[in-house]
């Protein structure tokens, strides 16, 4: 069995759509031909962008066809379907505006056989608009379908003018949206200015993935703004990249010096690191930062036996006994008893004996 081959060709509805792939069978097909094609939603008309193609072996998945050439009362049914979009749009701007519905219509598309009409809309949140469908309905006698869509979307919509002075490539030519970050502009050394990187849509520029996969080719290798650097003009820090010219600039001693890569590179293993600046906020931070990470050893505690009350302590006793053994004993000083008890206990015994004295006293002297 031979090989069986399929002839496709590309399709694209609107301008700026995306390009869809149909069957072309065996007709003669040729890029600017208005076809008529079968659908997912019904019977559509297209307009084919590409030359037809033979596919290998069976497709991923299964392809709609393209019913035939669009014919002379095919492209007037198109121009009456567009009057009626146009009649569709003002009829549903005024039930919008009656309702006070917090919604902004955008565009009306129709189906080739008006089998359903579709209206895009923008908002900021979310709009209950049953009793708008139900309304529309009643008066087009036909499928109302209600589709939000959002910032860009509705940028590519409506169209307009770019900061450049240009027609919006999302408008005009751009198929799809890609992801688009900061980081984009700032590998363009582009200011990082919210009102010259954002676009009409309030969002970042398309633009600014075009040229991000050259600048990071030409920027490899390249060392980063703030960096010192030890290079064959001398040392100093990368104070500016000029990424087309592949140059950098490097601020020394004696003034700025431009370096080119190409040199820089050739060079860089004859040449000694450069020596690092010295912060004095940086340093005090580091070192604060390891006082803080090293751990804090306590000696142990030494535990003192207890004491029993009434009894003096040893450490005391010692360092008094060193005392008197170092001083000379002066004259009349009374040495203490042997057997003398403590001075608690002294005291008590006095005090017992002072009371019964003094009464005697006081009797004789009565």
């Amino acid at each position: 069995m031979g090989r069986v081959s399929l002839k496709t060709v590309g399709v694209r509805f609107k301008r700026a759509s995306k390009v869809y792939t149909f069957a072309a069978g065996d007709l003669e097909l040729r890029p600017g031909d208005r076809v008529v094609l079968e659908t997912e939603r019904g019977t559509a008309l297209g307009k084919i962008v590409s030359s037809p193609e033979e596919l290998d072996g069976p497709p991923a998945q299964p392809l709609k066809k393209v019913l035939r050439v669009a014919n002379e009362e095919d492209l007037q049914t198109e121009e009456k379907n567009r009057v009626f979009e146009r009649e569709a749009f003002e009829e549903c701007g005024k039930c919008i505006r009656e309702r006070n519905l917090p919604m902004k219509l955008l565009s009306v598309e129709s189906l080739f056989d008006r089998s359903k009409v579709v209206f895009y809309f923008a908002s900021e949140g979310r709009v209950d608009f049953r009793e708008l469908v139900r309304e529309l309905a009643r008066r087009f006698h036909t499928r109302i379908e209600m589709r939000q869509v959002g910032v860009r979307d509705e940028a590519k919509i409506v169209g307009g003018v770019g900061c450049c002075g240009r027609e919006l490539c999302c408008a005009k030519w751009l198929s799809e949206f890609a992801p688009i970050s900061v980081r984009m502009a700032k590998s363009q050394n582009i200011a990082l200015n919210p009102a010259k990187i954002s676009g009409i849509c309030g969002r970042l520029m398309c633009c600014l993935a075009y040229e991000h996969k050259m600048y990071e080719e030409l920027s490899r290798g390249m060392p980063k703004v703030g960096k010192r650097i030890s290079t064959h003009l001398g040392e100093g820090k990368v104070i500016r990249r000029n990424t087309l010219e592949r140059s950098f600039v490097i601020f020394t001693d004696g003034g700025e010096v431009e370096v080119p890569l190409d040199e820089f590179k050739a060079r860089k293993g004859e040449l000694p690191p450069a020596k690092p600046e010295a912060d004095p906020q940086t340093n005090s931070k580091e070192n604060q930062s390891q006082q803080r990470e090293r751990p804090k050893v306590r000696p142990p505690r030494q535990r003192r036996p207890k004491q029993g009350a009434g009894q003096p302590d040893s450490g005391a006793v010692e360092q008094l006994r060193q005392e008197q053994e170092d001083k000379p004993s002066e004259a009349g000083e009374k040495q203490p008893r042997e057997n003398a008890p403590p001075s608690g206990s002294s005291r008590r015994r006095r005090r017992r004996k002072k009371k019964p004295s003094q009464s005697r006293e006081t009797k004789k002297d009565g």
